[in-house]
């Protein structure tokens, strides 16, 4: 029952009917989605239709792309001296729902980053240019974060040229990547038949990774 980027997906009334559905008939019912519910998950459609009916509903907190994208990176979101507020938007809208002023929290903020930003790349350089963004602004592009990434660093002024749309794409934007735009200049002038713009650093989890950081817990007695 997911939600598929330009293609059809299913109806989220009928998502909420066949949760509500399931819930009694079964003790426990796991709704499960990629990343974090939370956050651009239509999370709260569900969580409110199943309230109505009286069902008990408890959120298990995942990962978001955003976090999962920086650790693809390998760069903090947030760093000290560079970037001290963080945005997460998007550009894409309902039909019924009025435009947002998304570009301009994006202006505004230190890092940002852009969910279901695919497809709309020529959209969101117009508007983010408009809202006063400078052309040089430092862009790191990830594809299916986590998985099997792929990223691809420049500049704002280049973004149309490395966002095709095929997969989720997470489009981040700020200071913090100035060292990944940096190394992609000097590979400008070697590079042939490369797209401008493209950083081809590949698959990133059969290329790099070689210190994994993991929190570590005490195993229960």
């Amino acid at each position: 029952m997911g939600k598929r980027n330009g293609k059809r997906s299913t109806a989220q009334h009928f998502i909420n009917k066949r949760l509500a559905d399931a819930a009694r008939r079964y003790r426990i019912v796991v709704r499960l989605k990629g990343g974090d519910p939370m956050l651009f998950g239509r999370a709260q459609d569900e969580i409110s239709y199943l309230n109505k009916q009286g069902i008990k509903v408890r959120v298990v907190p995942g990962v978001t792309a955003a976090l999962a994208a920086s650790a693809d990176l390998g760069v903090s979101l947030t760093q000290r001296g560079v970037a001290r507020s963080v945005v997460f938007a998007t550009p894409r809208a309902a039909p019924d729902e009025a435009p947002s002023n998304w570009a301009a929290a994006v202006a505004a903020a230190d890092t940002a980053v852009l969910y279901m930003a695919a497809g709309l790349a020529p959209q969101v350089k117009a508007e983010l240019l408009a809202a006063g963004v400078s052309a040089a602004k430092p862009v790191a592009v990830v594809e299916d974060a986590s998985l099997d990434s792929r990223i691809q660093a420049g500049v704002l002024s280049e973004l149309s040229s490395f966002v095709t749309g095929e997969k989720p794409v997470l489009v981040l934007l700020g200071d913090v990547y100035a060292a990944l735009a940096a190394a992609r200049e000097p590979q400008r002038a070697g590079e042939q038949g490369n797209e401008p713009g493209k950083r081809p650093l590949g698959d990133r989890q059969a290329e790099e990774r070689p210190v994994h950081l993991r929190a570590l817990a005490a195993p229960r007695k």
